[in-house]
This record gives C-alpha cells, sequence and structure tokens, in this order.
C-alpha cells in the first residue's frame, strides 16, 4: 500500500464525504471512537491485573488476548457498517442515474403528446384524445416520481445545495396556493390562509422551501375525502417563522404515526382510499426543513384530520 492510498484510508471527512453520511456515522470515525475506547480498556485491565496478579506474564498475556479480541470485533463492526455505507452510497448512485435517464425520454414523449393532442399535425378524434390524456396523465405522474428520487437521491449523498435568499414566505405561500387552487376545487376542498401582519423575511432557499410547502398542501387536500377545508397559519413565534397546515381528513393511526418521517412509507388507511403517492413526499419535507435550519413536527387524529408545522429561522 502506497503512502497515498495509506493517507486515504486516515482521511476520514473525506470517506465520510464519499459514503454521504454524518461524521458520527462514519465507519473510519467509528473505528478510531472504538480504538479510544478499547486502549482505555487494555490499560484499565493491565493496571488492574499488575494490582491483583503477582506474575507479570501472566499480566502481559491476559492483557494481549483482550487487545486481540476487542480489535478483532472492532474491526468486524467497522467493515460491516462499511459495507451497509457502500451499499447505500450506491444505491444512490443508481437512482440518480436511472432518474436522470429516464428524464429525457419522459420530457421528450411530454413534448410529443402535447404537439400531437394540439391538432397541429393531424387532428385527433374524441376517442384518440381520451387515450391521449391518459398517456399524458401517467407521463406526468412518472415525471414527478423521478423529481422526488433525484431530491432523495441528493439528500442521501449529501448534494442537496441550498441556495439561500431574503424572501417574504407569506408570497410565496400564496403563488402555491393559487397554483393549486384548481386541484383543490375539484377535490372539493377549500383552502383558507390566516397570517400575521408584518411578517419579517425569512433566509431560504426558494425553490427547495416551495416543494416542502407544495408537499404538505398536495397531501392535505389529496387526503380529504369528501368535502373539507384546509387552513394554513402563518406567525412569527420567538426568532422564527411557525408554518401550520391543518386539514379534516382521513389523519394517521396512531400506530403508524412514528414511520410517518421515513422513505415510502404511506399508512394503511391511505392505501385503502387508494390514494396516488409515492411516500416520499413528508420524508422530503422533513430533509429540507432541518437543513434550512428549522424543526418539524405534526399531530394527528385517525378519522378527524392531521397538522403539520415547520419553522424557519428569521435570519
Amino acid at each position: 500500500m502506497t503512502f497515498k492510498e495509506i493517507f486515504s484510508q486516515l482521511n476520514i471527512p473525506e470517506k465520510c464525504k464519499k459514503y454521504g453520511v454524518p461524521l458520527w456515522q462514519c465507519p473510519q470515525f467509528l473505528f478510531l471512537i472504538m480504538g479510544i475506547i478499547i486502549i482505555g480498556s487494555i490499560l484499565a485491565t493491565y493496571f488492574i491485573g499488575t494490582r491483583y496478579i503477582e506474575e507479570p506474564e501472566i499480566v502481559a498475556l491476559i492483557t494481549f488476548l483482550i487487545t486481540i479480541i476487542l480489535f478483532t470485533i472492532a474491526f468486524i463492526i467497522t467493515r460491516s457498517f462499511e459495507r451497509l455505507a457502500e451499499a447505500s452510497r450506491m444505491k444512490s448512485e443508481f437512482i440518480n442515474i436511472v432518474s436522470h435517464q429516464l428524464r429525457t425520454p419522459l420530457s421528450n414523449l411530454r413534448w410529443t403528446l402535447e404537439v400531437v393532442m394540439s391538432g397541429k399535425i393531424i387532428p385527433p378524434s374524441e376517442k384518440q384524445l381520451e387515450y391521449f390524456k391518459i398517456i399524458k396523465e401517467n407521463s406526468d405522474r412518472m415525471r414527478e416520481l423521478i423529481k422526488d428520487l433525484l431530491i432523495v437521491a441528493r439528500i442521501e449523498t449529501a448534494k442537496l445545495t441550498l441556495k439561500k435568499q431574503e424572501l417574504f414566505l407569506e408570497e410565496l405561500i400564496e403563488r402555491i396556493i393559487k397554483e393549486l387552487e384548481p386541484f383543490a376545487r375539484a377535490s372539493n376542498v377549500e383552502i383558507f390562509f390566516e397570517k400575521e401582519k408584518n411578517l419579517p423575511k425569512v433566509f431560504i432557499d426558494p425553490f427547495q422551501i416551495r416543494v416542502a410547502v407544495e408537499n404538505l398542501l398536495d397531501n392535505a387536500i389529496r387526503y380529504i375525502k369528501g368535502k373539507g377545508k384546509v387552513l394554513i397559519n402563518l406567525k412569527k413565534k420567538e426568532k422564527n417563522i411557525y408554518f401550520e397546515i391543518k386539514d379534516n381528513g382521513v389523519g394517521i393511526p396512531k400506530e403508524e404515526q412514528k414511520y410517518i418521517f421515513q422513505k415510502f412509507f404511506r399508512s394503511r388507511n391511505i392505501l385503502r382510499y387508494q390514494t396516488q403517492g409515492s411516500g416520499l413526499g413528508l420524508y422530503i419535507v422533513k430533509a429540507i426543513v432541518e437543513q434550512s435550519g428549522g424543526k418539524i413536527g405534526f399531530y394527528s387524529e385517525e378519522n378527524k384530520g392531521s397538522t403539520f408545522w415547520f419553522t424557519l429561522p428569521i435570519k
């Protein structure tokens, strides 16, 4: 092994960056911590042995055996973590590559469908137009899934960069509500937006926060069955802006609430209604809010609705 390779192995921050995990989850860092603990254990064993065992050879043999056992255990555990981290990295890279590869053909398909449906080439019949609409709806669903998978891949590989700027959060929320208003009306849902006056600006990435708010509002509308309402509240709370969205939808079963921010999780009552979704939305929302310096939480009751909230620092 060359000096460069040895130095690469000892470069813990670089290894953590490669695996896309924080320092405290990095296999090399864990091995370092375990090494320190083992050295402490060896020294303790030696001093205790010299106190209670007269023969120095036996003390040395016991210390040596304990050293070998502890380092072997540490090596096995670290290698296991390293394999898991490598598998996770490869999975994220695979998702990223596949999503990028699917993006272009889907965009081309969408463009072709729009041209055909416009009648600029050959006016389609009513039945053909109906089939084209079905294809377009499904291609749009696939595009949304690919977009979510790309965001997840960036989160897991620590490549989700935030381009922060100062803005009024209420203006962004009003635009999102306006865009989702047709979907809400079609779902027989009313949206109400309450906000405090003279709210200060927040320093955030507008694109990422838009993704977070869109996901929360889309979920709130989608999981209301029958006529319902969604109430959005925005106010200042200490040194943060507090966002809250409340619906009177199907809610989340109590025993499943601990899984709500996990990837691909969808509660059983949602599956019963056959509501569309990938189970990635809330995982993405949580990651965006926390990387923006905020906190997120919720409370929910089955068949009565859910309330999701998050905070964002003012500065």
